[in-house]
């Protein structure tokens, strides 16, 4: 059996909804499980969102430092956002955000990876893109943050620097962490066999 496949077929019997919000939802499935039995299981419908592994000529990569309500801390974390623009694809979606967050545009940019931050109870998926061939986006054209972005900072730290920040627990962030760690191996290395490449419009 491959990765991915099931020997079971899981179906859901019942749904109740228990929370809709403007980013995700909450709803609890009645689920057969092996042997015939059922069993509720809680999941969290998200969006989805995008994030930018953004590294430079001189081999930083551009971090930023927000606030994360949940967590009531500021967090170092690569520029990202939600796929919350109907019909904008990933690649766009990426595109945006490093310039919102970073006031940054690319030249070249390759899917890193593709992530599932909390499978066990959320359907989230996360792209992480490679953008490379960095310039500031003209003052006149930068974007006016809002809300917790309006303190949001920027940094470039030397690749190897953030890889160390990971390993020290400095940098959190799941999706910074994972794509931290595959920028740095991607780029010391080269992307090795089946790996996605440069993308046009994910």
């Amino acid at each position: 059996m491959s990765a991915g496949e099931i020997a079971h077929r899981y179906e859901v019997v019942e749904s109740k909804e228990r929370f809709k919000g403007a980013i995700f939802s909450v709803h609890s499935d009645l689920v057969t499980m092996p042997g015939g039995s059922t069993a509720w299981r809680d999941r969290t419908h998200h969006l989805g969102a995008v994030a930018v592994a953004a590294v430079d000529d001189q081999g930083r990569v551009a971090l930023v430092r927000q606030y994360r309500h949940p967590l009531g801390a500021v967090l170092w974390e690569l520029p990202a956002g939600l796929a919350d623009v109907e019909g904008e694809s990933g690649l766009l979606t990426g595109q945006r955000e490093l310039a919102e967050e970073a006031d940054l545009r690319a030249e070249r940019w390759d899917l890193l990876l593709d992530l599932h931050t909390s499978p066990g109870y959320s359907d989230e998926h996360l792209r992480v893109f490679l953008a490379r061939g960095l310039s500031p986006v003209p003052e006149s054209d930068r974007h006016t943050r809002e809300h917790e972005e309006a303190e949001l900072t920027t940094a470039m730290v030397d690749l190897d620097e953030a890889v160390a920040m990971v390993l020290r627990g400095e940098i959190t962030n799941a999706t910074t962490v994972a794509g931290v760690l595959a920028a740095a191996r991607v780029l010391g290395q080269g992307f090795p066999p089946g790996t996605p490449r440069p993308s046009t419009g994910q």
